[in-house]
């Protein structure tokens, strides 16, 4: 169990830098098809099009993990 904490904690400080440092050319969370509404004070956001990607994204990830375990 210690390994595989390990080994997500390492994933996840990748996947933050890779995030931090791709955010300039990638920019995602501001994908077309996302709604933003802004009225006064209020801004509300839902990043319907970017949860597809990330699911997506995720789902391959698991899926070749799973089939070459």
């Amino acid at each position: 169990m210690p390994k595989v904490l390990i080994a997500i904690g390492i994933l996840l400080i990748v996947v933050g830098l890779l995030w931090q440092v791709g955010g300039k050319y990638f920019n995602l969370g501001k994908l077309p098809g996302d709604i933003l509404f802004k009225k006064g004070n209020t801004t509300v956001y839902f990043p319907i099009v970017t949860s597809i990607v990330i699911s997506i994204v995720l789902s391959l990830i698991f899926y070749l993990i799973g089939r070459f375990r």
